[in-house]
């Protein structure tokens, strides 16, 4: 491969990277996935998946799982 091409390729490698970089800080989305399930996309590197039932059981936690952090503030470590 010339040297041109070596530089032409980088570039394009360069500008997907990027775009997949922007692609990642969109914030949270959700769809549903194939099985019918609601798939949460935006919290870490794969999406949390649960069906609907469980999202709302979890939902009705909320409270719970706000008190069970405050309680445990200093045991709980924060990704920045």
């Amino acid at each position: 491969m010339s040297d041109e091409k070596l530089q032409e390729e980088l570039e394009r490698v360069k500008k997907e990277n990027e775009r997949l970089k922007q692609g990642s800080n969109r914030g949270i989305s959700m769809k549903v996935s194939q099985k019918g399930a609601l798939s949460l996309y935006g919290l870490g590197r794969f999406p949390v998946t649960l069906y609907k039932q469980q999202w709302l059981r979890l939902l009705d936690e909320t409270e719970n799982i706000r008190q069970f952090i405050q309680d445990h503030d200093s045991e709980l470590k924060s990704k920045t």
